[in-house]
């Protein structure tokens, strides 16, 4: 595998490592007159510290040549070594501000959000058994995103990213305020999460943070679809061409789990049941929590379109049906 990829005189892929099933995440570094751009620069670990060192040694750059670290959004492997960069380089991080409150709920002084995560799963049928793994998991990441930078909140609009001026452009979904950033002229984008080939963005539900994701993600593709872009930058896989046939690929991908989802409820079904009968019995915790939070995502919104039903919206445990036509 190549871990550096220069892609143009401006554009080069880093390849940072993943202790997930995923194995890496896009770095991006561009080149401009005024010093490098970092985009996403990977989840804070001793391996992604020395491939780093590494990679900015062969590429003769130095912490001061470093100009900015910019994120598409906040999750951990992208986020995570934003704050060591920062603390080597002097540079400004910019986020979005949606993804900066994420941040503070997720890792800020007392995690706030696992515990309303972990209630969340509980109503929803996850088992008592499995919520002290999940509770370690969750606090797993402190680490990995530590330390944390102080961040520029970056809005929607236009950005300098090298010599260039891209728009950023908020896509929901998988990532509330995650961005993806666009050059109309060259018909370029720095995707992120929110479109990727070959694999589907997790798209999940989480408590105070948006009401119904996958309703916002889908129409976030269908509205970022007719874009022309040429070379799409991705957070995950390999740049490709193709960007809108694979944004509507995705649209109708989430159609057929809504349906598949909405099959399985001919009777009462706890979140937790749906997702195991849709994405099996073999997932490791992190994977766990995933699947289940996007499978409650599923249900939001197939109850938003009135094709489902809470059984007892009172009740302690939260059951679904479908709706008989």
């Amino acid at each position: 595998m190549n871990v550096v990829t220069v892609h143009t005189d401006e554009i080069t892929q880093v390849k940072v490592p993943l202790p997930f099933p995923l194995r890496w995440v896009n770095a991006y570094l561009i080149r401009g007159s005024k010093g490098y751009t970092v985009i996403d620069p990977g989840l804070h670990t001793p391996e992604a510290e020395a491939l780093w060192e590494q990679v900015l040694k062969e590429q003769g750059i130095g912490y001061e040549h470093v100009e900015q670290i910019v994120l598409t959004h906040h999750h951990p492997d992208h986020y995570g070594m934003a704050g060591w960069f920062q603390e080597r380089t002097g540079a400004p991080v910019l986020l979005s501000e949606t993804g900066y409150a994420q941040v503070q709920l997720l890792w800020g002084p007392e995690q706030p959000m696992s515990p309303l995560l972990l209630e969340l799963f509980a109503r929803h049928g996850f088992p008592e058994a499995g919520m002290e793994e999940m509770t370690k998991h969750m606090v797993s990441f402190v680490d990995l995103v530590s330390p944390q930078p102080q961040v520029t909140l970056l809005r929607e609009g236009p950005v300098r990213l090298g010599d260039r001026v891209y728009e950023a452009i908020e896509t929901p979904g998988h990532a509330a305020g995650h961005l993806v950033f666009y050059d109309a002229e060259a018909q370029v984008m720095f995707c992120g999460d929110h479109v990727l080939p070959q694999i589907s963005p997790n798209v999940s539900f989480l408590p105070q943070v948006e009401e119904n994701p996958l309703g916002a993600y889908l129409s976030s593709l269908q509205e970022i679809s007719g874009l022309p872009v040429v070379m799409a930058y991705p957070g995950h896989r390999e740049p490709w061409q193709g960007f809108g046939a694979r944004a509507e690929e995705l649209v109708r991908h989430h159609h057929e789990r809504l349906a598949l989802m909405e099959g399985q409820l001919s009777a009462p079904q706890s979140a937790y049941e749906v997702c195991r009968a849709t994405f099996g019995d073999r997932l490791s915790v992190h994977q766990l929590r995933f699947a289940l939070s996007e499978t409650i995502a599923h249900l939001i919104l197939l109850e938003a379109e009135g094709r489902i039903q809470q059984v007892d919206p009172q009740a302690d445990r939260v059951s679904y049906v479908a709706i008989s036509k």
